[in-house]
């Protein structure tokens, strides 16, 4: 197996191998990552019953990627342009904070969010797919989009993700984070106490 040098476990080498070295030099300075939410954590679908909206599918694998990275001190944040309560829900059981829903002006909502952790937006990575995340992608240190975001989208992205939003792409982005950082190889000689038993 070929492996990178400096990296302490196999599956970081595997990660970066096809990263270029400015994408994880990038990935290596994010401190805070701000996920949107339908598109990025759900495929975007919209499913409404006589209530209003009844489902909104997540990803298992997505979730436990984002109880990766807060495990490894990385804060984690959601900004939404809809508002959900299953949305919340999600979040809640993730343990995931702030979650700022119902945002148009996102880069003003991600710069507060920048402001009142005591770094810059350089330190921060924003995943989006759409108009709205436009401003923040083009301020982020690293901004990630996923495949099946509108092309304009994916050209403002350093890094777009191989899987689609809803189906894996936002673990594909934590798993980048996390080896670019050297602390991926933590996370399989962690307890299975602290991580087998999560809620994903």
């Amino acid at each position: 197996m070929n492996e990178l040098p400096g990296f302490s476990h196999p599956a970081e080498a595997q990660i970066l191998a096809r990263i270029p070295e400015a994408v994880r030099d990038r990935a290596r300075a994010v401190r805070m990552m701000v996920f949107d939410v339908d598109g990025i954590l759900t495929d975007g679908s919209l499913w409404y019953g006589e209530h209003g909206e009844a489902v909104k599918p997540f990803n298992a694998l997505d979730g436990h990627g984002l109880r990766l990275l807060r495990e490894q001190g990385i804060h984690v944040a959601w900004v939404s342009g809809r508002k959900s309560a299953i949305t919340a829900r999600r979040a809640a059981e993730l343990g995931i904070s702030p979650i700022l829903q119902g945002v148009r002006d996102k880069i003003n909502t991600v710069e507060d969010l920048a402001r009142e952790a005591g770094l810059s937006l350089q330190d921060l990575g924003y995943m989006g797919d759409d108009i709205i995340d436009l401003p923040v992608l083009q301020r982020v240190g690293f901004a990630a989009s996923v495949p099946n975001a509108p092309f304009y989208v994916g050209q403002a992205a350093h890094w777009t993700s191989t899987l689609r939003g809803g189906a894996g792409a936002v673990r594909e982005c934590c798993d980048l984070i996390l080896a670019a950082q050297g602390r991926l190889g933590a996370c399989f000689t962690a307890s299975l106490s602290t991580l087998g038993g999560a809620i994903q």
